[in-house]
């Protein structure tokens, strides 16, 4: 059996002998679907238009995000995750890596968002990395819409899905500030991570060989091969990321979690990382297991130590109006509130005129010409 050790560090590693199945879990993993919660909730295409790239019209050609919203009445969070389902790129385990572990969110206050990303035999690389952060681009140009916050926008996913929450996590950009869709303008950088059982790494010697040539055709680049194992691109920007796995995984070995564990931690990245001993591949919540069980629990634990199952504390000031701190103060309060300042300012440094916070604020109150000054950052920082 492993061993259990507890490090409250920003990095931590804890091997688990068994814990009891949590009662949450099992109840939304085992809920019929169309049962309590009605009907499953339509999937919403990311492009209206139709998919760059796309070789017909079906739905395996558009890719598309279902929304499992928090219920009304229940506790909301402000905090989204956009779940990408597993499938070795070849398909996709849409219920036990998608909608039940939505359900799950849910019932922990927070907004869940399946993505059905395109994939092998008729897309391969970079379609799957496109879609994902469209996904992400979508959930967060549409915050208010979806009554979530900017900058609580994570990415979790199972098995291939996992290399693909990776990929997202260490190969993103700010958005295009002049771009013509609006959703194209704000940043696919994820705001934190979940790696369930990842593939993570395409050279030897513990590459996934199965998903890599789904993903890339057979005898890929050895160059791509390298750029798309997410271990090598790793830097101190990527994202807080919480990591699952087996040591008795067949299908993917557990030597690419504890290598991308590594990698975050040699650029101080924020991660948690927990390897249980028995376990098959593709277990998904394990509802199930008695051990395996115990892990969303331990999710659960992490996203609580980050501040991210509590709704954020909110902010006296910018409260109406519907400019993008604004409407990041009433989504998020005022940490969500700062770090849409923060950003505003760095695109109008960008563009070559300095703007700080004492341009519109004096130990705590607004300057006298804080309306004038605000509006010359919003255009600054927007492009026009």
């Amino acid at each position: 059996m492993p061993t259990r050790t507890s490090c409250r560090t920003a990095t931590m590693i804890r091997l688990h002998r068994a814990a009891v199945a949590p009662l949450l879990i099992a109840l939304f993993a085992a809920t019929p679907l169309h049962s309590a919660h009605g009907a499953e909730p339509e999937p919403t295409p990311l492009w209206q238009k139709g998919a760059p790239g796309a070789l017909g019209t079906e739905a395996k050609d558009q890719p598309s995000i279902t929304v499992y919203p928090v219920a009304p009445g229940e506790k909301n969070t402000a905090t989204a995750v956009i779940i990408f389902p597993g499938g070795g790129y070849s398909m996709l385990a849409v219920d036990h890596e998608g909608a039940q572990v939505a359900r799950w969110f849910n019932a922990q206050g927070v907004t869940a968002f399946v993505l059905r990303y395109r994939h092998a035999p008729f897309y391969r690389h970079p379609i799957p990395l496109g879609d994902a952060q469209r996904a992400i681009r979508t959930v967060r140009s549409k915050a208010e819409a979806y009554h979530v916050s900017p900058d609580r926008i994570g990415v979790m996913g199972f098995s291939a899905g996992g290399h693909l929450a990776a990929t997202a996590s260490t190969r993103f950009d700010p958005g295009n500030p002049r771009g013509s869709d609006p959703i194209d303008r704000v940043s696919s950088r994820p705001d934190f991570a979940i790696l369930a059982y990842p593939v993570i790494s395409f050279v030897a010697p513990f590459s996934h060989n199965g998903s890599a040539e789904a993903l890339l055709g057979k005898d890929a680049d050895p160059r791509l091969l390298d750029e798309l194992s997410a271990e090598k691109r790793v830097t101190a920007r990527t994202p807080p990321t919480f990591l699952f796995h087996t040591s008795d995984d067949a299908g993917v070995s557990v030597d690419n979690a504890i290598a991308y564990y590594q990698a975050l931690r040699a650029y101080k990245v924020t991660a948690e990382m927990h390897i249980y001993q028995k376990g098959k591949h593709g277990v998904g919540l394990a509802a199930d297991d008695p051990a395996l069980s115990s892990w969303p629990g331990r999710l659960s634990d992490w996203l609580k130590a980050r501040g991210m199952l509590e709704p954020p504390p909110p902010c006296k000031l910018a409260v109406k109006g519907n400019s993008p701190v604004a409407i990041a103060c009433r989504l998020g309060g005022k940490p969500s509130a700062g770090a849409r300042m923060h950003k505003m300012q760095d695109r109008a440094n960008a563009r070559g005129t300095k703007f700080s916070c004492s341009d519109c604020h004096d130990k705590g109150e607004l300057t006298a010409n804080a309306a004038r000054d605000f509006e010359k950052l919003l255009k600054l920082s927007s492009g026009h």
